[in-house]
């Protein structure tokens, strides 16, 4: 934990904070810590659930720092493990992340919540891609969002930076739910409860596999399922949770899962 970044942990669910007032931006070196963050609720095997939030109730993350940059950060630095905000290219994340939309959520902020594999949103929040704007390319948006939304309304988001509050964002899919703003970290850490309880190991393999699919097609893809080429599957196939879920469905009981 440092002074911009704060983490809260409760049984296997870790919660980030982002923390930099006034727009909760993030310059290099902040990205570094989040990528350090998020590679070790990534590597530790006792946890199961993130989330990642930002500070107070008018902002989750500006993105990119502006100030940092006038005052030397370069746009192509390193902004270590895992890329901007260290989860758009953190490999092997196989473990479920909630983002939880507390604001604005812009530029590399959305992009970072277009990371997370459940947007929950409050209902003040708005979402742009204002890069344009500024005469730069909102790099990971432009590869994920005209795969989450329809094209012609993410290329509208990326050719006008065009601002869309949280109600459209949900209209579009890439709000999963709109809540009042002093209902969403409740309703987050709720959700994240639920996974925590849910088979790690089989989160792993629904997220390598969905991963992986998105550059191939159907049938390569269920053909490497069915031949456990991927780790994650042949981990869960030969795995003590995969007998233990067949034998609670035949005993009638909840299943125990031990991620192994």
């Amino acid at each position: 934990m440092t002074d911009s970044i704060r983490t809260r942990r409760e049984n296997a669910i870790l919660e980030v904070t982002i923390d930099r007032p006034k727009a909760n931006a993030i310059d290099l070196a902040t990205s570094r810590i989040m990528g350090e963050i998020f590679a070790s609720f990534r590597d530790d095997e006792t946890l199961r659930v993130a989330i990642i939030t930002g500070a107070g109730s008018k902002l989750f993350c500006a993105g990119w720092d502006l100030k940092a940059a006038a005052d030397g950060d370069a746009v192509d630095g390193d902004y270590g493990i895992g890329g901007f905000g260290g989860l758009q290219e953190l490999r092997d994340l196989n473990k479920p992340v909630i983002a939880a939309i507390n604001g604005i959520c812009c530029g590399g902020g959305f992009e970072i919540a277009l990371s997370a594999d459940l947007i929950l949103a409050a209902d003040h929040a708005t979402f742009a891609l204002p890069e344009i704007r500024s005469g730069t390319v909102a790099d990971a948006a432009s590869i994920k969002l005209p795969k989450r939304i329809p094209y012609h309304i993410a290329m509208e988001m990326l050719l006008t930076g065009r601002w869309l509050d949280a109600e459209e964002a949900h209209r579009w899919g890439f709000v999963n739910e709109v809540l009042p703003a002093n209902a969403l970290m409740d309703r987050a850490w709720a959700l994240a409860r639920l996974l925590e309880s849910g088979p790690p190991l089989v989160y792993a393999a629904i997220k390598e596999i969905v991963r992986d699919a998105e550059g191939r097609d159907f049938q390569a893809t269920m053909n490497k399922v069915t031949k456990r080429q991927y780790r994650t599957v042949d981990a869960l196939y030969g795995s003590e949770d995969q007998l233990e879920g067949a034998r609670a469905f035949a005993e009638k009981r909840d299943p125990v899962w031990q991620g192994r």
